[in-house]
């Protein structure tokens, strides 16, 4: 796991957690629907990821509230937040990349995913956070993965490179469990995964 900062919110978090070699992978899927081709995704990163790697999917991103600038400010508590909210930063503040499936609506992020990115922007545990990208792709253009990418890097996140995994024909490669019938796909999600680890233990 990577240090945590020893001031505000992180500092807090930092006695909570014990550290393992092991490294920590919170998954975020940007459908609400169960059986998506993203959350699919995920799921076979669970299944694929590489010896001691834990790929842990948030899954309650749909109970986010909307967010509020005034349920967030700087002169509030950093506890006093919805529950759902400190869920969220505790599990990021405890893992040591994200992992980002979502698909694309109408050139642009789902709302719900957004909303999670927005509950985050404050938080320290997002600086020099390593992010991996796995999605499916139709064609050239990804307006959402781009979108995306500009976000996380205003937020101070570091998008990998090595580590976006594009996929095409997902549906003919994966079922709704994240059982993966291609094998060079699993070999894909792998080296991914791989590269994400290789990045977290160098900048530990």
């Amino acid at each position: 796991m990577l240090p945590l900062p020893e001031t505000g919110f992180a500092s807090s978090l930092r006695q909570q957690f014990i550290y393992t070699d092991e490294v920590r992978i919170m998954a975020l899927c940007g459908s609400l629907r169960l059986r998506s081709s993203n959350r699919a995704l995920l799921l076979a990163a669970q299944k694929h990821a590489p010896e001691g790697m834990d790929v842990s999917i948030f899954d309650s991103i749909r109970d986010l509230p909307h967010f509020d600038p005034d349920l967030d400010g700087p002169e509030r508590d950093p506890e006093d937040r919805p529950d759902g909210v400190l869920r969220l930063r505790r599990e990021l503040a405890a893992s040591d990349a994200l992992l980002i499936s979502t698909p694309e609506y109408a050139h642009g992020l789902p709302g719900s995913l957004k909303n999670a990115l927005d509950w985050l922007v404050s938080s320290p545990a997002m600086i020099g956070k390593p992010v991996a990208l796995i999605y499916g792709s139709t064609g050239e253009a990804n307006y959402a993965q781009e979108q995306l990418k500009e976000i996380l890097t205003t937020m101070s996140a570091v998008v990998v490179r090595e580590a976006i995994i594009v996929v095409k024909g997902v549906r003919s490669k994966i079922d709704d469990r994240g059982t993966v019938s291609d094998p060079q796909l699993a070999l894909q999600i792998e080296s991914g995964l791989r590269a994400l680890s290789a990045f977290v233990c160098r900048e530990q």
